[in-house]
């Protein structure tokens, strides 16, 4: 599906790769709904919009408020005219410690953004969608939902369970006019740390430590656009993405031993 006329609600959008979508999806054309739970962060996504702010509205919006989620379709129709896409860029990573030590309020935390928040966008706006000619769903996965990191592991399962769930849903979707897409992105320069609330320097939107280069947020997006416009069924972002995924289907036990090394450090601290 092309952007260029079309209405794309991101979730996400005021900070990291999510703004960096906003941006580049008005940069083709589109009409953009960015939503966020910081104030804040929204209003510089939209001054950075400048001139192309004219299609863009911002909504502040938390993800695991399923009533909250159900009001905003009829709310971006009514701003926009019509809703084609969503791309659930919105998400957080859990303290750097091991099962045994995390604490349920932060299991919860966040499995309700990362798998919940998915989920009630999903739910809400899907209805509307199967009414368009075209339409599109992207959802945010990561590197980590599909190879074991330590220190991460409920931020990985919540991943693994948007992995398959986007999976799921382009086969049920196959014979309708909404193409569905899954990203894994690995090492992104972001503060994703910062935005979790999570005091853990040198974080990145994998979970990971920067043992590979970062791919930077704009290039990120650049390529979750380029995806989305190409209906593809999956994308990995960055060159440790592509990599660690090739690994994983070749020798995943070697795959995760190359992580736990890099992971180690963290965790003994």
């Amino acid at each position: 599906m092309k952007a260029a006329g079309k209405t794309i609600a991101v979730t996400g959008g005021g900070n990291g790769i999510g703004r960096q979508l906003v941006l580049d999806l008005l940069g083709r054309g589109a009409r953009v709904a960015a939503l966020d739970i910081s104030e804040g962060g929204l209003a510089e996504t939209a001054a950075l919009a400048g001139d192309k702010g004219d299609r863009l509205s911002t909504h502040v919006a938390d993800i695991t408020d399923r009533e909250a989620v159900e009001a905003l379709p009829a709310v971006i129709i009514a701003e926009h005219g019509q809703i084609d896409g969503i791309i659930n860029c919105a998400g957080i990573i859990q303290p750097f410690v091991k099962v045994n030590e995390l604490d349920y309020a932060a299991i919860e935390r966040v499995m309700n953004v990362n798998f919940w928040g998915v989920m009630n966008m999903t739910k809400a706006f899907l209805p509307h969608l199967l009414e368009r000619p075209a339409a599109h769903i992207v959802n945010i996965s990561s590197m980590g939902g599909f190879l074991p990191v330590p220190g991460q592991s409920v931020y990985g399962a919540s991943k693994a369970a948007v992995k398959l769930l986007t999976e799921a849903l382009h086969s049920e979707l196959m014979e309708t006019n909404v193409s569905v897409t899954v990203v894994f992105p690995g090492a992104i320069a972001t503060d994703i740390s910062k935005n979790s609330g999570i005091d853990a320097p040198g974080v990145d939107e994998a979970g990971d430590a920067p043992k590979f280069k970062m791919t930077l947020p704009a290039d990120a997006a650049r390529i979750i656009v380029d995806a989305m416009e190409s209906d593809a069924y999956r994308v990995c972002v960055g060159s440790d993405s592509k990599m660690m995924d090739r690994l994983c289907r070749l020798m995943p036990e070697r795959a995760a031993a190359i992580i736990y090394k890099q992971m180690k450090s963290l965790l003994d601290t």
